[in-house]
């Protein structure tokens, strides 16, 4: 905890109890968090953090904490929920998504599709996302537009898609987005090669190599299904980590998504190359992909965050339900009330999914030099009272509904549960004009067989 500098600062969020995240922090009760431009500038005891501010956000005796971290999602997808459920991802990818997708995703409509996901982000606490789909420009302007924080790749993949005829395209367009975006204060340029079972060795070496050039994050699937990891097995002898390991392409900067179906050999090689896990549980539950071994990895020292993946296999970019669900889930696996307690499940869910992003220096805790990314949870409802731990709280009884306020790279986007930033009203005006010809085109493709 250290006071602001003399003079007024911009903000001062006060009057809630301040959960920083930083590693074994206890709760401050009637805490404070002071910010001045982008950066975080005190943090501590109301009566410790006694500057003038320009503006003064209430937390009404809720919770202050970091905003949430989702390490994998496709944003635009938002258009795409419930278009097809109740499937195995390889039938819901190959088709139904993937049709979807060639039929409605160009950049008019990606915009869209990433303004509309980015509004349910924020009314979920989520500050920073991690998307992986096309028209990377497109989508980078989108949030720079509503204000989130954002990790923004081109993806490739062997074969054309909505935004690249080509990977040989896909990789320049990757690299003109990690010149463009180098330093910005919102968006984090990424590369991302789609799967190793549908880029081959050639592209994702090239996309790690670019990735590395530029230091930015790299992004790929890895070992999201039972089908991937047997198909790898019989075909290469190996492992979908193994494999990469072998390319050479996994290193402290790789986002690795799912790593569901993973060996004790693979977590050990994930844990010594220091790649990140991006954990998607509500979409592996959902098709019944299966479920990653968190606790193995944890224990071991890889670091693990959470993702909602896309809403069309989610469906809801709710974060915070993600996390709550993993609390549940590994305590009914292995049968131990202990496993995944809540402030662990806490910390990936801001802490330990900047550290997967390498933003750890930059968001994830509330801390003095760090950017404001924060978030306040109302805790007047019913099922909110009493709160007597408030991490605990967090995990088992707070809802998205609760989300009050939430300040990205310190500014207010989100005010008494009210997006700032954007006409929601108009957005969601505009998705259900849409709607209608997503549907039509999808049965048209659907049609032709």
């Amino acid at each position: 905890m250290v006071a602001a500098n003399a003079g007024a600062v911009d903000l001062l969020i006060v009057n809630g109890t301040v959960l920083t995240m930083e590693p074994g922090a206890k709760p401050i009760v009637d805490g404070a968090v002071a910010v001045r431009g982008q950066d975080i500038v005190a943090v501590g005891p109301r009566e410790s953090v006694p500057v003038p501010a320009a503006k003064v956000l209430d937390a009404g005796g809720g919770l202050i904490l970091p905003g949430f971290v989702n390490t994998h999602t496709h944003l635009a997808m938002v258009l795409l929920r419930g278009l097809a459920d109740d499937l195995p991802l390889k039938e819901w990818l190959e088709q139904h998504i993937w049709p979807a997708e060639k039929a409605v995703m160009d950049a008019e409509t990606v915009k869209l599709g990433t303004l509309w996901a980015a509004v349910e982000s924020l009314k979920a606490g989520v500050t920073c996302v991690c998307d992986m789909y096309f028209y990377a420009p497109t989508v980078a302007e989108a949030l720079e537009q509503v204000g989130i924080r954002g990790v923004v790749p081109e993806s490739i993949i062997d074969f054309p898609t909505p935004s690249c005829p080509s990977p040989e395209v896909a990789l320049e367009k990757q690299r003109e987005l990690c010149e463009r975006y180098r330093q910005h204060p919102l968006i984090t340029p990424a590369v991302a090669a789609h799967a190793p079972y549908s880029v081959n060795a050639k592209n994702i070496a090239k996309a790690a190599e670019l990735a590395e050039e530029f230091d930015v994050p790299f992004l790929i699937h890895v070992a999201e299904t039972r089908w991937e990891m047997e198909t790898f097995q019989k075909e290469k002898g190996t492992t979908p980590v193994q494999y990469l390991a072998d390319l050479g392409v996994l290193s402290s900067r790789t986002v690795a998504a799912h790593c569901v179906h993973v060996t004790a050999e693979d977590i050990a090689t994930l844990a010594e190359l220091g790649v990140g896990v991006a954990a998607n549980p509500v979409s592996n539950l959902k098709l019944a992909s299966g479920v990653a071994p968190l606790p193995q990895m944890l224990a071991q020292g890889v670091k693990v965050g959470f993702g909602t993946d896309g809403a069309a296999s989610n469906n809801t970019l709710d974060l915070l339900r993600d996390a709550q669900i993993a609390a549940l889930l590994y305590k009914g696996v292995t049968g131990d009330p202990t496993c995944m307690p809540a402030p662990t499940v806490a910390a990936l869910l801001t802490r330990g999914g900047a550290e997967v992003l390498g933003l750890g220096k930059v968001v994830g805790t509330l801390a003095v030099g760090k950017r404001a990314d924060v978030v306040c949870l109302a805790t007047h409802e019913p099922h909110a009272v009493p709160v007597y731990d408030p991490e605990s709280h967090l995990i088992y009884a707070a809802r998205a509904s609760d989300v009050q306020h939430v300040v990205v790279n310190g500014k207010t986007l989100v005010e008494n549960h009210k997006v700032l930033t954007v006409d929601e009203d108009a957005l969601r005006r505009e998705v259900f004009r849409l709607a209608p010809k997503v549907r039509g085109a999808v049965e048209a493709v659907k049609a032709k067989g």
